[in-house]
């Protein structure tokens, strides 16, 4: 029997509907694959661990699903898509997603990387710098309003104020962008970082 996790059970019911079947569908291939991976969360998601190192995770969002591999080099380039946190893509429904024998091959491909003791290539790729960005004229006059979230904001490496600026730019809606820069400035005023809550997980 396949080594389950109740967290993951509680992951998958708590994901929206559309989601459930996709969470479900990988759940099932990694464990047909790779019989003795284990479940876990990791960073606040579903991830399998295999020989100690972390095999394949999946997330949910509210309008798509990602799954990827620390071992990216598993997935057939043919296979591979920006614009999701996972190396397939941002997937939506069980037909984006490569036919099980397809998933089967890439799973058993990574964990015989981890067999072999390779190194990610993720982890040997020198990180990119990304250039700093100017604060939009909402988000600085919020900050110049409130000395300890423009303090804060200030102190913050450009990484940090990038994952503010861009949350905020990024709303599609004038509501949606004015909640953010509520919350924003609320947290920066008390040192948080924009993924805080995932720090220590």
């Amino acid at each position: 029997m396949p080594q389950t996790d109740p967290r993951v059970d509680a992951y998958i019911e708590a994901a929206p509907e559309f989601a459930q079947a996709l969470l479900q569908h990988w759940r099932a291939q990694v464990h047909a694959a790779c019989p003795t991976a284990e479940e876990t969360m990791k960073w606040s998601r579903p991830h399998w661990v295999y020989g100690g190192k972390i095999l394949s995770g999946m997330s949910a969002f509210k309008a798509h699903c990602a799954f990827g591999f620390w071992y990216d080099e598993a997935v057939d380039p043919a296979h591979k898509k920006e614009g999701a946190m996972g190396e397939l893509g941002r997937i939506t429904s069980l037909k984006e997603l490569p036919p099980p024998r397809e998933l089967r091959v890439m799973i058993k491909k990574a964990a015989a990387l981890i067999d072999e003791g390779a190194k990610p290539t993720r982890m040997a790729r020198p990180a990119e710098r990304k250039p700093a960005l100017e604060a939009p004229p909402d988000l600085a006059a919020a900050l110049k309003a409130n000395k300890d979230a423009q303090a804060h904001f200030a102190a913050f490496p450009p990484s940090a104020q990038r994952d503010y600026i861009e949350w905020i730019t990024e709303a599609k809606r004038e509501e949606t962008r004015l909640k953010r820069l509520v919350q924003a400035v609320e947290w920066i005023a008390e040192g948080k970082r924009r993924n805080w809550k995932y720090e220590n997980c």
